[in-house]
């Protein structure tokens, strides 16, 4: 099962039923060495400065293209519950101080559906529909879908 929607002029969202345990993919989402290995679709590659997956903690990566452009995106957790959900934001940084420019709050969610598959949905909420639109173009579905086939990939390997 693969989904990927524009729900309402705010919001985007991936839904996937992948063969993986929530624990894992969970896992892939917060522990910086896997982290670095997926969040950006290849050839795309990451680098962790910090991440604190707790409500409050501050998350600063920096992805990089094979060109050299980088990319860089920090934020804060404002929820995590083990292996079910994490909530991320860009409008503030480090200790709440409030970002520049507030973009979107990510809402990923982990569900068991069946033995060792997980149902997986990634909530994109913008501040504007144009932030939504511009998220869109930039390729939001097919490098999200992307993104997550990498974590899948990579937590079944070990």
């Amino acid at each position: 099962m693969s989904e990927a929607s524009t729900v309402n002029d705010r919001e985007l969202v991936l839904e996937r039923v992948v063969a993986a345990p929530r624990e894992r993919l969970f896992e892939g989402w917060t522990d910086p060495q896997l982290l670095a290995q997926w969040f950006a679709p290849a050839p795309l590659t990451t680098t962790i400065h910090e991440i604190d997956p707790r409500p409050g903690g501050a998350f600063r990566v920096t992805m990089r293209d094979p060109n050299g452009a980088e990319y860089p995106a920090s934020g804060v957790y404002l929820e995590i519950v083990k292996n079910e959900r994490i909530v991320t934001t860009d409008a503030y940084e480090r200790a709440w101080q409030p970002s520049a420019k507030p973009f979107m709050t990510a809402i990923i969610t982990f569900e068991d559906s069946g033995p060792g598959r997980t149902k997986y949905t990634a909530r994109a909420l913008h501040w504007t529909s144009a932030d939504r639109e511009e998220h869109e173009k930039m390729g939001f579905h097919q490098g999200w879908s992307q993104c997550l086939d990498q974590l899948v990939a990579l937590v079944n390997r070990g």
